[in-house]
């Protein structure tokens, strides 16, 4: 099984919906059972707080689950229990670095990294574009599988 978690600064815009837009691709691939995705946040301003609105939203007009994930701070332990650990931007990258100590197996990654155009994933808590940080959290996850997919031989453990 392969366990990702998604990270952003709250955990309640960008590293929710990328949760929800991945298990949603596995799940039309029939892929559910090869992957264990979860999400959590770098801070602890929204810790216990429900998925924001806009994200509930956007994920709603795409046709896509949105469960009831509350937000949690991501820990140390963390590190051992996922093999990816992906943030959405340079910030939540030294701030995941910081909580994890090293990144000695790399596993840290943006999650644009694995897409041709690189960067950082706009936090729609302050651009108020959903649209934009949906179109770029989906270029992303298809990138992230197909990565996988390819690393694993076209088969997921």
């Amino acid at each position: 099984m392969i366990k990702i978690l998604f990270v952003c600064h709250g955990n309640i815009c960008r590293s929710t919906m990328s949760e929800y837009v991945l298990k949603d691709m596995v799940k039309k691939q029939g892929l559910e059972d090869s992957f264990y995705i979860d999400s959590a946040a770098t801070s602890r301003e929204e810790i216990g707080n429900p998925v924001h609105w806009g994200t509930k939203q956007k994920l709603k007009e795409a046709g896509i689950f949105c469960g009831n994930h509350r937000a949690r701070q991501m820990t140390k332990e963390d590190y051992d229990k996922f093999d990816f650990l992906i943030g959405m931007d340079s910030a939540n990258i030294r701030n995941m670095n910081r909580i994890l100590g090293a990144d000695s197996e790399g596993k840290v990654y943006k999650l644009l990294d694995f897409c041709e155009r690189k960067g950082d994933i706009a936090d729609p808590w302050y651009t108020g574009n959903f649209d934009a940080t949906y179109e770029d959290v989906r270029e992303g996850c298809e990138a992230l599988l197909a990565y996988i997919q390819k690393v694993k031989g076209g088969r997921c453990l």
